[in-house]
């Protein structure tokens, strides 16, 4: 878009948040969409082709193929295996899989970058968010999500740590860049 390799700006990453703060919401909404499409496209759709026996349930199968979806989006082989942290890839994968663990996550997230206006610090704590909250929904409510989905979201929030490693360094060192527009309630509080 507008003959510019995102890769080369902003955080170098491919992701759907810096083509936002580089192309602006009409390039950063499509790549955010793009992202968890693909994420969602694995595990609803592909886990349903008929492969025959396979020694997993449906669920199990479900969540790994969307696991290969965010692996391809953050190690991506035709860009060097240089590509995004995979935080839309992977939310895409559980809304297919585990939509009200993801609700729970999406108000953690929401309710982050409205204090801070920190998208890096409510993906994070996002990814954090669903396997506790999925643990607890099957321990209190009942909801029997299978423990696989439980382990994979454990592993796939240690893994969206890892790719935001730097992001929490300059939020310790208090440099990570933030979007203050999306601090409503300092406009709120303006009023």
């Amino acid at each position: 878009m507008r003959g510019i390799d995102i890769r080369e700006h902003g955080s170098g990453n491919a992701g759907a948040t810096n083509a936002w703060r580089i192309l602006g919401w009409r390039g950063g909404l499509p790549v955010a969409l793009i992202d968890l499409g693909k994420g969602a496209a694995a595990a609803a759709g592909i886990s349903r082709i008929p492969l025959g026996a396979l020694p997993l349930d449906a669920a199990s199968v479900a969540v790994l193929c969307g696991l290969a979806a965010v692996l391809g989006h953050v190690f991506p082989v035709y860009t060097g295996f240089r590509g995004g942290k995979g935080v839309a890839t992977a939310a895409g994968m559980l809304l297919a899989t585990a939509p009200i663990p993801v609700g729970c996550a999406l108000g953690v997230a929401a309710l982050t970058i409205f204090l801070t206006g920190t998208i890096s610090l409510g993906s994070i704590l996002a990814a954090c968010t669903i396997p506790i909250s999925a643990w607890l929904l099957n321990r209190f409510a009942g909801l029997g999500i299978p423990s696989l989905l439980i382990g994979l979201t454990a592993g796939l929030a240690a893994f969206i740590l890892y790719t935001h490693r730097t992001n929490l360094a300059r939020v310790a060192r208090g440099e990570e860049r933030t979007f203050p527009k999306l601090q409503l309630w300092k406009r709120w509080l303006k009023r």
